[in-house]
């Protein structure tokens, strides 16, 4: 049953260890502890503050992914151990940021590779316009 092994995956991204930046294949890591963490932190907690989660029928392929982190802009945190949320493992989560996007699903890194069932976020009234420019603020664009 859903609700019944319903876990906020947003409650985890304060657990990251680092977070990563994506932009038209290039790739910024920013450690926990530091400004930059925080900035993308304080971003994410506002992007998901009023979303609703729900099961995502989506699946990810690892090297379907891969190519896809080319372009655009995505961000991804990252975890020191492996954790659990709606019986599903990850070691890392990522999600591609669109300032257009009203829903989008959360992709999980397991045994090193982007694979599996996915999580779904639905914004509700909202877009990701505003995380977008602060991701762009924070990689300096």
């Amino acid at each position: 049953d859903f609700m019944e092994n319903f876990c906020p995956i947003a409650e985890h991204f304060k657990d990251a260890s680092a977070i990563k930046i994506f932009s038209s294949g290039k790739e910024w890591l920013y450690e926990r502890n530091t400004p930059s963490f925080g900035a993308v932190l304080e971003g994410a907690n506002q992007l998901f503050a009023d979303g609703i989660q729900m099961p995502a029928f989506g699946v990810s392929m690892d090297k379907l992914t891969r190519e896809e982190l080319k372009s655009g802009l995505w961000v991804e945190f990252c975890f020191s151990e492996e954790k659990h949320c709606m019986n599903m493992p990850f070691e890392s989560l990522l999600f591609a940021v669109r300032a257009e996007y009203k829903g989008f699903n959360i992709v999980r890194k397991t045994e090193g590779l982007y694979q599996g069932r996915c999580y779904y976020v639905d914004l509700r009234d909202k877009d990701m316009a505003e995380f977008f420019q602060s991701l762009e603020r924070v990689i300096g664009r």
